[in-house]
């Protein structure tokens, strides 16, 4: 189907904003949108699909956390304004290709204060948490300038020496995958908070699509496991402690759904990070599964940006390499402006 007009009620100078989605205002629009330009459900009366190509999108944490300025984790990109704009070329090409796109996922990450990646974590000899965008090596856990808080030890039923060990061990693991240094993020996502909250607009495209093509969206929840942080939705960073426990486990949905249909786009924040790191686990599922599956993803790369912090850390460049070495794995690397193939 040829690229549709983008609803009248979309605004861009709001996507940056909190508001109200009106869901029964939407819910009209999108009925009367769909008769206009004759969008037919995803789905037949039997739950056969209608739709000759099976385009699912992966919206990958776009709330209001990572995308909201003044948000406790905005990604600004080097723009200063990235997730912003980005999430404006996202919901135009939701709208745009309504007729096209017959599934969405959207992931959330979903944090508590007691995580290993926020500062209550971890207190140096002084008794200070270190502060957000600290990163803490295996070398300075082993030397003790940074240890395991030992007052969260029986809130998680452990010895607050095996917590050190198990401190000593992520940091190890991270270390031999080459992975990113254990970073100490600003308290974020925070389940029940507004910052968990997918982007008013974004969340309002959803739900147009959803009711314009009766195709049910899913949502995924991910990263709130206390022990491993879990940029990727397709499983945490580390997977096991040092006993063998299990800190997480990996989700296996995405390669099955990738399966199942003809073209996966991915977008969403941060490029970076929870970004990268999915599309990573997601290929490495792929090269073990069927190599001529990365032929079927899609990643619109004007809809995400990279962790920038002015003067702290700049994460774009490792974004853009991990984007060359997928392309050079079989993934399309295009723009949301781009036709559908």
């Amino acid at each position: 189907m040829n690229k549709l007009p983008i609803p009248p009620f979309f605004d861009s100078a709001h996507v940056g904003e909190i508001w109200k989605v009106d869901y029964t205002a939407r819910a009209e629009d999108a009925r009367k949108y769909a008769l206009q330009h004759n969008l037919t459900p995803v789905s037949s009366p039997k739950g056969a699909s209608v739709s000759k190509n099976r385009i699912s999108l992966l919206v990958i944490d776009a709330q209001n956390t990572f995308c909201i300025p003044n948000f406790e984790l905005f990604v600004a990109g080097r723009s200063g304004h990235g997730a912003v704009d980005d999430n404006i070329r996202l919901c135009e090409f939701i709208y745009r290709n309504l007729g096209n796109i017959t599934h969405i996922t959207a992931t959330m990450d979903t944090h508590m204060a007691q995580q290993i990646f926020h500062p209550i974590f971890f207190v140096d000899k002084d008794g200070n948490h270190p502060t957000p965008y600290t990163d803490i090596h295996v070398g300075e856990l082993r030397e003790n300038k940074w240890t395991f808080n030992s007052a969260l030890a029986p809130r998680f039923g452990i010895a607050p020496e095996y917590g050190q060990q198990m401190m000593i061990h992520y940091a190890e693991e991270l270390e031999k995958k080459g992975k990113y240094a254990l970073t100490i993020w600003p308290y974020h996502a925070m389940l029940g908070g507004i910052g968990h909250a997918l982007v008013p607009a974004l969340e309002e495209a959803i739900f147009f699509h959803s009711i314009a093509r009766l195709a049910q969206p899913d949502f995924e929840i991910k990263g709130d496991k206390p022990f491993t942080e879990n940029y990727s939705a397709v499983g945490p960073e580390v997977l096991t402690g040092p006993m063998g426990e299990m800190l997480g486990v990996r989700n296996p949905k995405f390669i099955q759904q990738l399966q199942e249909v003809d073209k996966l786009y991915i977008a969403g924040q941060a490029k970076s990070h929870c970004v990268a790191w999915t599309v990573s686990d997601l290929l490495e599922d792929i090269q073990a599964t069927d190599p001529d599956l990365a032929k079927k993803v899609y990643l619109l790369e004007d809809c995400s940006s990279a962790v920038v912090a002015p003067g702290v850390v700049d994460h774009t460049d490792a974004a853009n390499e991990a984007y060359v070495r997928f392309a050079g794995a079989g993934m399309k690397i295009v723009q949301s402006t781009d036709e559908l193939p």
